[in-house]
This record gives structure tokens, sequence and C-alpha cells, in this order.
């Protein structure tokens, strides 16, 4: 039997079965491209902002089908991000390029881990490394070499500081970012969540990028903020697991109902 990656005891399937790491979503892409050469990758290739509920579909489905997958989904997943990525180059970058690929995982990561310590549960330092570790795959996976994701957790955190404290957001970035945080072409029923969305993205960002992006915080914003995920954490934790879950399972799903129909095209949803 084709059991996956991992299995339903690994950390990483513990923390990233988590819906409440859809909040962070937007936190991830925002510091994603902070870095100039992502972005301009982003402005380059992406319509994104005329679609960004397209994007989230094919970083959940990746990153689900990788983690929680058979070995032969995360294959087939991996194969095809690659062969995107293979599209996205321009003058001074390439979505190949190891030092962009470990950015954006390092990206996936930290958010993950901030929100699930703050809402679900602080992990013991075992378990966060070994949530580290195995979180590289999701780098690897797409032709990363393994050496390039930083050795453990120490050096990850001065890694973590020094691009937090040195990147300057560009005006592509800055585009992006102001696209995703105002978007136009949200379905009607998603339109009322857009200024819950904003204010949980832009309180989640560290201190330096916010200011890069130019968006203001206050005082009061913070306080709220920080009521807001203190109230999170005394009733999340204690949801049905099945309903913390279904986003997971819902993008699976899906992954493997496109996955069906692409080896039988006449094949009927269901």
């Amino acid at each position: 039997m084709d059991d996956g990656l991992f299995d339903d005891a690994a950390v990483i399937r513990r923390v990233a079965r988590e819906g409440l790491l859809l909040a962070g979503g937007g936190r991830a892409t925002l510091l994603q491209v902070a870095h100039p050469e992502v972005a301009q990758g982003v402005y380059d290739h992406s319509n994104f902002a005329e679609r960004p509920l397209d994007r989230l579909r094919t970083t959940m489905s990746y990153v689900y089908g990788v983690l929680f997958g058979t070995r032969e989904e995360a294959r087939t997943i991996s194969r095809a991000v690659v062969a995107m990525h293979r599209k996205v180059t321009g003058p001074g970058y390439y979505a190949d390029d190891p030092d962009l690929q470990v950015w954006v995982n390092a990206t996936l990561y930290e958010t993950a881990v901030v929100l699930y310590q703050r809402i679900v549960r602080p992990l013991p330092p075992a378990e966060l490394d070994e949530c580290y570790q195995q979180y590289s795959v999701l780098a690897t996976s797409i032709g990363c070499p393994e050496e390039a994701w930083p050795a453990d957790r120490a050096t990850f955190e001065r890694y973590w500081t020094h691009m937090i404290n040195t990147l300057r957001v560009s005006p592509e970035g800055k585009a992006i970012g102001d696209a995703l945080m105002w978007p136009k072409n949200l379905p009607l029923a998603l339109r009322p969540g857009k200024p819950v969305n904003r204010f949980l993205t832009i309180g989640l960002l560290p201190a330096p990028i916010r200011a890069g992006y130019r968006y203001s915080w206050s005082p009061l914003q913070q306080r709220l903020f920080d009521g807001s995920l203190s109230a999170s954490a005394v009733v999340y934790p204690h949801l049905p697991l099945k309903l913390r879950a279904g986003l997971k399972d819902y993008y699976l799903k899906d992954l493997r109902k496109r996955f069906a129909r692409r080896r039988n095209p006449l094949a009927a949803d269901g």
C-alpha cells in the first residue's frame, strides 16, 4: 500500500491539517512577495489578483498533496508545480532558484508554526525540530537541493531574522500586496470577509515587513488583534477534529477528482 511520505503521527501532519492555517495564507503570500525577485516573478507571470481563489487552490493542492497524499500523488502534484515554475523566468529571477524556493517554503513553515503554537498548543522543542526538518519536503519535492534548507532551527532563526530585517518591498511587491488586501474579484458571498482577512493578515506580519508595505497599525489594533487570537485559542482547539481538518479533506478530495479526470476524461465528478 502506498501510504505517503508521512504517517498521521508525524508532527507535520498534526500541524498542517489544521484549517486555522488558512488564516495565515495572506501573511505567507505577503512575506513571499516582500522578496523583490519573488514579487517580480509573480507580477510578470501571474494573474492571481484577478483569480485569487485559483491561486489558493493551487497552493493548497500542492501542500496537501505532498503532505497527505500517497507517494504517487505527491510526485504527480510536484511535477505539475515544477512544470509551472519552468515558465516563470525573467531578467534577474527564475522560480527554480534555490534561494527563492527556500524563502517561499520558509514563509509556509514559519507561518504554520506561529499560528499553531498561538492557537492550538505550544510544541515541545523535540517536536519543533521534527516539524522543521519535515517541512523541508515542500521545497525539496520541487527540486530545491536538501542542503539549501537551513540545517537546523537555530540556523533557520538566524536566516529568518536576517531576511525579515533586510528585505525591501519593491513597487511590484506593493502592488501585489494591495491587490491581495483589497481584492476585486471575490465571489459575493466572500466579500464580507475581506476586512477580517485584511486585519488578520496585517496583524500577523512582522513589523518590518508591515512597514515595508506601508500598512498602518495602531496600538488599539494590536490589542484587538491579540484579543482575537486569545479568544480563538480558547475555542478552536475544542472544535471536532473533523471540522478542523475539513479544509485539508476538501482540497485533497478535489485534487483526487482532478487526477481521476486526467486518467479518465469521461469520468464524472462524484
